[in-house]
């Protein structure tokens, strides 16, 4: 059982910086007089820094709880320090009993009147307790006998917790409580108690203790906590001090407004967003510098393929493919590497943009690589290519795991020899056997799918040659700019924000799964039309066994419920040529009703796809469900989108699902995932090691975006020594890590 609140004789934390601390704001001014910070890692009396001290110096961290910490991300004292509250709770004002009502969190004190042992069904200790204005009811489930034999009437508590509507009175049900008179450490009855994220096994009030320690390491020695933002930025534009700002947030004094605490629009919030900010521009800039530093093949433009190209399209190209096209024409002349990230709207021509890229490669005599994260989309990308290619003269190679033996070896030989302009493929692009004559350009569809490493060791295949490759990023999943310009600051981007003619939105509606049976009929009646569908399974267990054993077994019953129609199957355990007929038939209208599983999120293209259902949509986030619906209203038609739902729904699920139902606009539907969900989970960022972050949100923190990035500029064109203490505070050993 947690105990609560130490008592009132707790010793205060030091006077909490101003309220009136001045906003970070922008055209912050670097003082290059500022005097040196103490050498990273060390203080002027050689003593190791919070971030070298590991968080067992701590009083009460043994092996058990510094291995929950660490699953915090919490390994030194300043790990400690940079963990902030979530919430905070008010326990500076003791309620009286009749003032309270169910629902509420509340402080009250009270005299045990009775106490009693029950033993019927479930061991409880239930206590009641009297504060001159009303009885309520203590319960508790987990306690040893020596806690219960403290609490006798006639002790005098103090207990914090969440009130409810008990059997004819109300009650708390384990509370954190206080016997008056015993002091506990960590907690001051003059400021508000704050709530940290934990995980199993570790306590709210162990981590608070844990907490006090650093606090009261920190006011003794601060100089084990550098300040590594030059003093002239912090003087000049009236920023609190880092010590203070962590001294505030974590023990706010009663007064504070808690909302400005919980919406993140408090100085000392800022104060450490932005410096967080900064450290991450910097790593991406200082990267982006290094790389740029190679040298890359200038690939002039001559325009002839690309133009034969154009000119054979049945469609013209919009207004923004035309934009972004020319920017990546410009970059590709120089000698300088390109690093432009392309993104776009499901459905809004990336890959044409992507071939027009690649023809200039061609014609300026060098190769290309397209890679792809699965076999399906990049034969589906070989099949575009091959299409729109060989008419020029010039034929795409697909390179993907089926590839084996001799065939596997004569494709090798091929791209050594340099007879191969345009490789397609997955991961088998960058194994060690795979060797190109002239590798100028590399492309990259859905980056975020690939880790780090495997994208690194494309670019080497080229950088062999003494020049690095060109590199053009692709990805289907919006990603707003702000976002974009803080997860990608080593890149430039091209935003393809224009859909094609003639598209019209995907109707979407939602439709709970008892009314399966209609829904059936309803792909019934759109495939007897002539038009196709695709049925969608999802599961909440991740394992790909399990969901391709859900559509495998939804494909049995909807062929058996829809005799008449032709039913296909697809899921991520076929094997290569398998699923290829299996959409090559679907493609040709060979088949009328596709089930799948979200293998097919990402690139699959049938203009006369009009249908899509989606099983236990309020199981996927808004950006793939988006991803999953542009697979319809490809062609000229009208299509739809049923997300199929199993009642009843959450009001986070219901909220969701509406957005999707009345917007179409992918980056307005991304923008609401990132916010709902974070970039972590959107972008895949926690499997492919892109940047997250402790404080700072690039949604949220969008206004200190500019400041940082210019402040970032301006550290590094002065090489100031603070460069890497900042990186490694906020960054740590997350840096890139040879980020492509």
């Amino acid at each position: 059982m947690t105990t609560g609140p130490a008592s009132d004789r707790a010793r205060r934390s030091p006077a909490s910086p101003s309220l009136a601390a001045a906003t970070p704001t922008a055209g912050a001014r670097i003082d290059a007089r500022s005097s040196p910070c103490a050498t990273f890692g060390e203080t002027a009396s050689s003593r190791p820094t919070l971030d070298r001290l590991p968080v067992d110096r701590l009083r009460g961290v043994g092996t058990r709880l510094a291995e929950r910490l660490a699953r915090l991300g919490v390994l030194s004292v300043q790990d400690l320090l940079l963990h902030l509250p979530v919430r905070y709770q008010d326990r500076t004002r003791v309620v009286p009993i009749d003032r309270l009502h169910d629902g509420v969190d509340a402080l009250i004190e009270g005299v045990i009147e009775s106490s009693e042992l029950r033993t019927a069904r479930r061991r409880t200790l239930r206590l009641r307790l009297y504060d001159g204005s009303a009885h309520l009811n203590l319960c508790f489930f987990h306690f040893s006998p020596r806690q219960a034999a403290a609490l006798t009437p006639g002790t005098r508590l103090r207990c914090y917790g969440q009130v409810r509507a008990g059997l004819g009175s109300l009650e708390m049900i384990h509370p954190e409580y206080q016997r008056l008179g015993v002091d506990e450490p960590g907690y001051s009855a003059g400021d508000l108690t704050a709530v940290y994220p934990i995980v199993d096994g570790l306590t709210q009030s162990s981590l608070r203790s844990l907490i006090a320690q650093a606090l009261e390491w920190l006011e003794r020695e601060p100089e084990m906590l550098p300040e590594w933002l030059p003093e002239g930025l912090v003087r000049d534009l009236s920023w609190l001090s880092l010590t203070d700002a962590l001294r505030f947030l974590h023990r706010p004094p009663r007064d504070i407004a808690v909302a400005e605490l919980l919406e993140r629009r408090h100085p000392a919030h800022r104060r450490l967003a932005i410096e967080e900010l900064i450290a991450h521009q910097l790593s991406l800039r200082r990267f982006r510098r290094r790389r740029r530093q190679g040298v890359a093949p200038r690939l002039r433009a001559q325009d002839a393929l690309r133009q034969r190209l154009i000119e054979g399209l049945p469609f013209a190209l919009t207004d923004a493919q035309r934009r972004v096209a020319a920017e990546i024409a410009q970059d590709l002349s120089q000698p300088q590497p390109m690093q432009r990230l392309l993104q776009g709207d499901v459905g809004s021509g990336k890959t044409l943009v992507a071939v027009l890229a690649a023809l200039q490669a061609v014609e300026a005599g060098y190769q290309v690589a397209l890679m792809a994260p699965t076999e399906l989309l990049s034969e589906q990308h070989a099949r575009n290519l091959t299409a729109w290619l060989e008419p020029l003269g010039v034929t795409p190679l697909l390179l993907v795991g089926r590839h084996k033996g001799r065939e596997r070896a004569r494709l090798l030989e091929r791209i050594a020899a340099g007879d191969v302009p345009i490789l397609v493929g997955t991961h088998a692009l960058f194994q060690s056997d795979v060797r190109f004559e002239r590798l100028g350009l590399v492309i990259i569809d859905e980056q975020h799918r690939f880790g780090v490493e495997q994208r690194m060791k494309l670019l080497e295949k080229g950088a062999r040659a003494g020049l690095v490759p060109h590199q053009l990023i692709m990805t289907a999943t919006p990603i707003p700019r702000s976002l974009a310009m803080t997860l990608y600051a080593d890149l430039d981007l091209s935003v393809i924000d224009q859909s094609p003619p003639g598209r019209q939105p995907v109707r979407t509606v939602a439709i709970p799964d008892e009314r399966r049976e209609q829904v059936i009929e309803r792909v019934r009646q759109a495939c007897r039309a002539g038009r196709q569908a695709y049925w969608v399974c999802t599961l909440i267990d991740e394992s790909e066994v399990l969901q391709c054993q859900a559509a495998e077994e939804t494909a049995r019953v909807l062929e058996a419920r829809l005799a008449d129609l032709r039913v296909g199957l697809i899921h991520g355990r076929m094997k290569g040529p398998e699923r290829d007929r299996v959409m090559r038939a679907f493609a040709a209208g060979a088949l009328d009703l596709l089930v799948a599983t979200t293998v097919i999120e990402v690139g699959v293209d049938v203009p006369n796809a009009s249908l899509m259902i989606i099983e236990n949509p309020e199981r996927l986030g808004l950006a793939q469900l988006h991803q999953l619906r542009g697979r319809v209203g490809r062609g000229g038609g009208e299509s739809h989108c049923v997300l199929l739902y199993h009642a009843p729904l959450s009001e986070l699920a219901r909220g969701r699902l509406g957005l999707l139902r009345e917007c179409s606009d992918g980056f307005a539907i991304a923008r609401k995932d990132l916010e709902m969900r974070g970039p972590g989970e959107v972008l895949g960022t926690r499997q492919t090691g892109t940047m997250r972050f402790r404080v700072a949100d690039p949604l949220g923190d969008e206004p200190l975006l500019a400041q940082a990035q210019q402040i970032a500029d301006r550290l590094l064109e002065a090489q100031d020594h603070r460069i890497d203490a900042l990186i490694r505070r906020w960054v740590g050993d997350r840096e890139l890590l040879g980020r492509v």
